[in-house]
């Protein structure tokens, strides 16, 4: 029988150790899940607003430009609900490594 093989004294950093090294300060970026969920957020937010300002559209404006408006909050909505499945494979995908 082989003897177990012992470790060389290499560990994982912790703390703010994470962050002395290249490589470790790349792994901070990996940390895409919670990235694509405050940017799901904030898309969620600015189609709000845009559906919110689309609908106080009153005199003043044109029906070519009432319509323009609503296309922007029918793509910013279908923008968010793509980010939203995109944040949620990408909750998945860091939690099954």
């Amino acid at each position: 029988m082989a003897p177990a093989a012992a470790s060389r004294g290499s560990t994982l950093p912790s703390g703010f150790a994470v962050f002395t090294t290249f490589p470790d300060l790349l792994f901070f970026f990996e940390f895409d899940a919670a990235y694509h969920c405050v940017a799901a957020l904030f898309y969620l937010s600015a189609s709000v607003l845009e559906a919110l300002a689309t609908i106080g559209m009153q005199e003043g404006y044109t029906y070519k430009q009432y319509h323009e408006n609503i296309s922007a909050v029918v793509f910013s909505y279908m923008a968010t609900l793509l980010y939203v499945v995109h944040a949620v494979f990408s909750l998945i995908r860091w939690k099954s490594s």
